[in-house]
């Protein structure tokens, strides 16, 4: 037993104090390493501008494009499920009547990139000879548009927010919430509260988590959606770019 003994001391020796079998045992395979390792789910510096003119109509398009995202509520889709691409010409007349235009930015190279296998490579840009870009704050000038979000309003009563998005590589790290809220913040400093946000039932969850629930007067959005059937005699329908036109009779334009 004293032999037993001396060898089991000697060996804790080796091992820094620890019977092999303990040693072996507390330490952490590669397995338990990896689930201690949490996803980086913090945003990357950003830079939010209230300034239309800082939304770049070209620049806008391509991040419409990359989201997949459309300003129409009835798009037109190819057989990939792609929307069409977004008229500038609208575009450019839809910000320049919205109340609130917010933009969000953040440096190129911190921009995770969907290569074309589908696998994500970040583009880190390299300390040596960069060091003074990293560190300088985003702006709007050195940053690439990653973020948007819109509110229409009569500036006096009520506001409706719509076509917030986000670059899909930076999702869920806070940045369509920044978005909202700075949207919300904008509003009520004008003493506008009743404030709507028009969204697919997959988008609530996400509004909700910025504030909004359910209309308490249990009011119901409605979409003007008349049929050709159900126009009178004296009107008319008409095809223009592939969209259906109510036009009153000849009749009615001498009157």
């Amino acid at each position: 037993m004293a032999m037993k003994g001396r060898a089991m001391a000697a060996a804790a020796a080796v091992h820094g104090g620890y019977p092999p079998t303990k040693l072996h045992s507390s330490l952490p395979s590669p397995l338990r390493i990896a689930a201690r390792i949490k996803p980086n789910t913090a945003p990357p510096p950003i830079s939010i501008s209230t300034n239309p003119a800082h939304a770049n109509l070209h620049h806008l398009k391509e991040l419409y494009a990359i989201c997949n995202h459309s300003c129409q509520r009835f798009p037109n889709t190819d057989a990939a499920g792609r929307v069409e691409p977004v008229d500038v010409l609208k575009l450019r007349t839809a910000i320049a009547h919205s109340s609130v235009v917010v933009s969000a930015f953040t440096k190129p190279e911190f921009l995770t990139n969907q290569s074309s296998t589908g696998a994500e490579v970040t583009s880190f840009t390299g300390i040596g000879g960069y060091w003074i870009t990293k560190v300088a704050p985003v702006t709007p000038a050195n940053g690439t548009l990653i973020g948007f979000g819109r509110a229409v309003s009569d500036l006096g009563l009520t506001a409706s927010i719509y076509d917030v998005t986000v670059h899909p590589a930076l999702r869920r790290r806070g940045i369509g919430r920044m978005i909202v809220q700075r949207i919300v913040r904008m509003l009520t400093n004008r003493d506008i509260y009743d404030i709507a946000a028009l969204c697919s039932h997959d988008q609530r969850p996400f509004f909700k988590a910025c504030g909004f629930g359910d209309d308490t007067l249990g009011s119901t959005t409605m979409v003007y959606t008349r049929s050709p059937s159900s126009y009178s005699k004296d009107e008319e329908m008409i095809s223009a770019g592939g969209k259906l036109l109510l036009v009153p009779s000849p009749r009615e334009l001498t009157k």
